[in-house]
Order: C-alpha cells, then structure tokens, then sequence
C-alpha cells in the first residue's frame, strides 16, 4: 500500500467536452475557487495532443499548489512531471505504475464494488475510488449504482486508506456522500457545468463539505 496522502473534500475531474474549456482554463478556475487536488480525465485525446493540453494545466497547479494527477495515462503522467495518476480497473496495473512513477507519486485507483476495494487493498495505491454512487451521465457503459448503502461498506472494508466517492453526485447529495463514509467526492458535470459558475460552485462546495 502507499503512504497515507491527505485528500480535500472535493476532488475535481476536468473534461474538455462538458466545460467547453480547455484543461488549463478549467484549473485556473478550480484553483481560484480553492481546490488543491484536480484530476485531469481526457478519453479522446492521442497521448501526444493530452501532453500539449496537459503541460500548462499542471504548471499553474504547480503554481498555486495544487496537485494534478492524470486519468489512466501513465506515459502521459510522466512526461509532464504530474503529482500522479488515477487508473481504472483496465488500465495499468498499481504495481507497475508504482515502479514507474516511484514512492513520492500519489497513485489512486477505481473499484465498483467491496470485492474490488477488498483486493484493492493489497496495491501499492494511495487512495481508493468507489462509484457510481448514484447514476451517472459522465461516463459511457458505467457500472451499477453502489449506492450510499454500498459506500458504507466500502467504508468499512478499507479502513483508513483515503476513499473518494464518484458518479452522479451534485452539490445537494455531496454531504450525505460525506456523512456515509467518503472523505472526499470526485465531480465532474455537477461541478463542471455551466463553467461559468466554475470558480463560484468550487469556493461553495468546499465551504459545504467542510462543514459536513
């Protein structure tokens, strides 16, 4: 297992398709509005195009302090000097992307279920990922809903390891996601859209979960 990282309450995923903006410009948003770890997620991009779009996103992070980790792409985290990765169940495993990346990385990983988060435990991951909580729109084929019944027992299962919650969970649902277990939740279209609102929404929603 990793070392025991601290984790914000909120956990911001970018997406260029639903914001309509670039990965840069939606950091410099989170980032104004306080968020202090941002994952950058990019499911279209070749792995040259994601290193163009990711290497400014990471700078200003770098700038503010804040940590930026890069969805499924370890080729992609290393080349931009990224705080670490987020992998999904298909993607390299923990052990190897540990090897690669080194002990200081923060790597997290995905599970749908308390079987996963169970084998989960023996991988050199940071952090632990649980969803959909509730039914989600952010993500093609997603898995069945876990529900907040099944985050407790995720809860249970893992211990002291960070756990973020994911998947469908908007600003009214994020304290009882909070209350059930979850030490952070991860949003992407409940934070993301409209980006307008992007820096006002993460100053507010930070301000929520601290006092949940």
């Amino acid at each position: 297992m990793g070392g025991l990282v601290s984790i914000p309450r909120l956990y911001p995923i970018t997406d260029t398709e639903l914001s309509g903006l670039s990965h840069e410009e939606q950091v410099k948003r989170l980032v104004a509005g306080g968020a202090r770890l941002i994952q950058l997620r990019e499911k279209r991009m070749n792995a040259g195009a994601f290193y163009e779009a990711a290497r400014p996103a990471v700078e200003i992070g770098r700038r503010y302090g804040a940590r930026i980790l890069i969805n499924d792409r370890v080729d992609v985290c290393l080349a931009v000097g990224a705080d670490g990765v987020h992998l999904g169940q298909d993607d390299l495993h923990p052990v190897e992307a540990r090897r690669l990346l080194g002990a200081q990385a923060i790597i997290g990983y995905s599970t749908h279920s308390v079987e996963q988060a169970l084998e989960a435990l023996a991988f050199p991951i940071d952090y632990l990922a649980i969803g959909p909580i509730f039914s989600t729109t952010s993500k093609e084929n997603p898995d069945p809903e876990v529900g907040l019944q099944g985050l407790q027992k995720v809860r249970a299962t893992v211990g002291r390891l960070p756990l973020i919650a994911i998947g469908g969970i908007t600003e009214a649902l994020a304290p009882q996601v909070i209350d059930s277990g979850a030490d952070s939740v991860a949003m992407i279209s409940g934070l993301l859209v409209p980006s307008t609102l992007l820096t006002p929404r993460t100053k507010q929603l930070l301000r929520t979960l601290t006092l949940a």
